[in-house]
């Protein structure tokens, strides 16, 4: 949760009139074009007087921005709350679901102060996701009927029954206004430059002008009688049904304010969200909204991801939108009233469909949380919001049961796999296929486990006191933690299947198959190649864990942010010494880690240099040189062949030579004199990739930066390489 917190940089952010008027003044006009209509069409959606919108946006704005703890995060009336408000008002009428969301302001005030905040964090996606993909079908249900003529009603399955009525009915003037409104929402965006009108002005101004150019006879918006203030009054029922209106309304409206400024940090490399203080302005909001009879406030994910891309530093771009929006309806009431409530209704129409996230669904269904999310959204549909979520909570807290209980037992050979959990509810069904096996042999029991509790070691260590009694062999190979050598410290006569303390995706072929155990790829043959068993090895243990990493690598493609320039000498393991996995490094190896000059008859290395510079976008480029170079030697003793191959590739590092000799060169004098020639060929191939026209333009314009390393093989240590002085430094400890 780091990310979340605000640097001590970020304290210092500039915000200036200049940084104003040139990025925030431009981002709130584009703001306020895209509150008022929304604004509008979620108070007509809940059945508030339609001010309660206008009145939410401003204090969402003005009061919300200026102290909110996520600085880019635009408030207003919630989207989320729409369906909780429209069946707050049928049941205890505005004024006093006005008290409401006083009320639920002031919970959230405490819930700020106690810090209780990051805990929304720990609430599964998948139910927050299909909350608000209920909700999302619910707004969109209850609209759909508006568009067409009809008055929506609370509840999904009502709205479908009245569908049937409303589409027989001739409320032409209500379908066009809407059908218009919809249809510009979903095509304007194709448009070309349509980024600068925003689709929800465009989506209202046909509709509007369209209904004023044919005089239709629909029912538009009607501002007068919401201008008086309508001030809270005490809820009339009982004080269960009136707390439980309160807890819902600041636990959805924090939930949604929260999960925004989580993902608006992730548009901007601006100052990050600070939860609890987002949690106090919120609840702030909510309190002179509930006060002046305003809908509940929440922060909002399109909105703010609007105000990113409009190109917003500062909170100054929400304060003025809010500005924007009271001068607009207190000076131009009439523009206004000329809106068709179709259109409004329009419009919220396709932001309900909009929180139903196919990417999303693609998302849940990769991790298998997909049966969480659909459950969560249908109880929201059919049952309420506080069932529909309790639903979801409950399939996700089964599944995990089911996940923490299960684990798989796979049994070759006289080798037994295990995946999973391992816990005493599941320990039974693995006990029952080891007393399968056969008495007197070498078993290997392999645990790929992320847990193992007491009950089911002692279950296994029975098992196997018992088999080695009868004469048998077990050895327990932990592949990915060490659970099971933990709880069996102090047992002697215990022997691991590997003979050392290197896991096996470290460690060279000749240390793991060392083992007596008989791999399935060495069977057909004792004289098996070793790079054949390594491949069954890495289908068998290693694939499982970097297929999540590959499959994301193959869908959106490499993306490294180093080209690595090394030698091909095996000994020397680049994501080993860097501690890197798939996708971290572009690398190029070649005899001595050299990098022609750009004038050179070679041009396989400047090839690598031009893709990963012009292509790829790296931000570095190292040279990794190293010791007892099998290059430098064959330097040094003039030992390869003339007219070879080798002796025509070496003629590239002569100016290494010439470094290594010249008067200057007097750094790492303790080194043998070919390891110092290593280090100097660094330096040297670090002055050659500045000979590259890519090279030097990117380093000019500060994108790129040149690194040399060498690499002390006997004694596993890495160093940087000084070009000044052809020296080495130790590698720095991050701040």
């Amino acid at each position: 949760m780091d990310h979340l917190q605000r640097t001590n940089a970020d304290v210092h952010t500039p915000h200036g009139p200049p940084l104003i008027l040139k990025h925030d003044l431009p981002a709130s006009f584009v703001l306020f074009l895209i509150s008022i209509p929304l604004s509008l069409g979620i108070a007509h959606a809940t059945g508030a007087p339609l001010m309660a919108g206008i009145i939410s946006a401003v204090i969402g704005g003005v009061v919300v921005g200026a102290i909110s703890g996520a600085p880019l995060q635009i408030s207003g009336p919630g989207t989320g709350l729409v369906v909780i408000v429209a069946s707050l008002v049928a049941q205890f009428g505005w004024a006093a679901t006005a008290a409401i969301t006083l009320a639920a302001g002031v919970l959230q005030l405490a819930l700020g102060l106690t810090g209780i905040s990051r805990l929304v964090m720990s609430l599964s996606p998948a139910v927050v996701h299909g909350m608000l993909a209920g909700i999302g079908i619910s707004i969109a249900a209850g609209q759909l009927v508006v568009v067409l003529g009809g008055t929506a009603l609370s509840t999904v399955p009502e709205n479908l029954a009245l569908l049937p009525g409303v589409l027989g009915s001739s409320h032409l003037g209500s379908l066009l206004a809407g059908a218009v409104a919809i249809a510009a929402l979903l095509l304007w965006p194709r448009v070309p430059r349509a980024s600068l009108v925003p689709a929800p002005l465009v989506a209202v101004g046909l509709a509007t002008a369209l209904a004023f150019v044919l005089k239709l006879d629909v029912a538009r918006v009607d501002l007068p009688d919401s201008h008086a203030l309508v001030f809270p009054e005490m809820p009339t029922g009982s004080a269960g049904s009136v707390v439980m209106a309160i807890v819902t309304v600041a636990l959805v409206a924090s939930m949604e304010s929260l999960l925004s400024a989580v993902a608006t940090d992730r548009l901007h490399d601006g100052p990050r969200a600070r939860l609890d203080k987002e949690l106090i302005a919120q609840g702030t909001g909510n309190v002179l909204a509930g006060a002046l009879g305003g809908l509940p406030i929440s922060g909002g994910l399109a909105r703010s991801s609007t105000n990113v891309a409009a190109g917003a530093k500062t909170r100054y771009s929400a304060i003025l939108q809010g500005v924007w929006i009271a001068v607009a309806v207190l000076a131009f009431p009439r523009l206004l009233e000329m809106i068709p409530l179709a259109a409004l209704a329009g419009v919220l129409f396709v932001v309900g469909l909009k929180l139903v996230s196919v990417d999303r669904m693609r998302t849940l269904l990769k991790h298998r949380e997909f049966l969480v999310y659909a459950a969560t959204a249908l109880g929201v549909v059919l049952f309420g919001l506080l069932e529909g979520v309790v639903v979801g909570l409950a399939i996700a807290l089964l599944r995990a049961l089911y996940r923490l209980t299960h684990c798989s037992v796979r049994v070759e050979g006289n080798r037994v796999c295990v995946r999973g959990s391992l816990v005493f509810l599941g320990v039974g069904r693995l006990v029952r296929e080891l007393r399968r096996l056969p008495l007197g042999q070498h078993v290997v029991l392999e645990l790929h486990i992320d847990y193992l509790d007491h009950a089911s070691y002692e279950a296994i260590n029975d098992w196997r006191d018992g088999y080695e009694r009868l004469g048998g062999r077990v050895e327990v190979d932990e592949v990915h933690d060490t659970w099971y050598d933990r709880a069996d410290q102090g047992k002697p006569g215990r022997r691991k299947t590997l003979p050392g303390p290197l896991p096996r995706w470290f460690a060279p072929w000749s240390h793991w198959q060392g083992s007596p155990v008989t791999l399935p790829a060495q069977r057909s043959s004792a004289e098996s190649d070793p790079m054949l068993v390594g491949m069954h090895e890495f289908e068998r243990r290693s694939a499982p864990l970097v297929r999540p990493f590959l499959q994301e690598l193959a869908v959106r493609g490499q993306r490294p942010q180093q080209l690595f320039i090394t030698c091909a000498d095996s000994r020397v393991v680049p994501n080993l010494i860097t501690t890197s996995g798939p996708g971290d490094l572009f690398c190029v190896r070649n005899i001595g880690n050299l990098v022609p000059m750009a004038s050179a008859d070679d041009r396989s290395v400047g090839a690598a240099i031009e893709y990963a510079v012009e292509i790829l976008n790296v931000s570095t480029i190292v040279v990794c040189g190293h010791s007892d170079c099998g290059a430098m030697k064959a330097l040094v003793k003039g030992s390869a062949s003339r007219g070879s191959h080798l002796h025509s590739w070496l003629r590239n590092a002569e100016p290494s030579l010439i470094r290594f000799h010249a008067p200057t060169s007097s750094g790492c004098t303790e080194l043998p004199v070919a390891d110092r020639l290593a280090v100097a060929n660094v330096a040297q191939q670090l002055d050659n990739l500045l000979g590259y026209p890519s090279v030097r333009e990117a380093i000019s314009a500060g994108t790129l930066t040149l690194k040399g390393m060498y690499f002390d093989i006997s004694n596993a240590r890495v160093y940087l390489v000084d070009p000044d002085r052809n020296g080495l430094e130790p590698v720095p400890s991050p701040a």
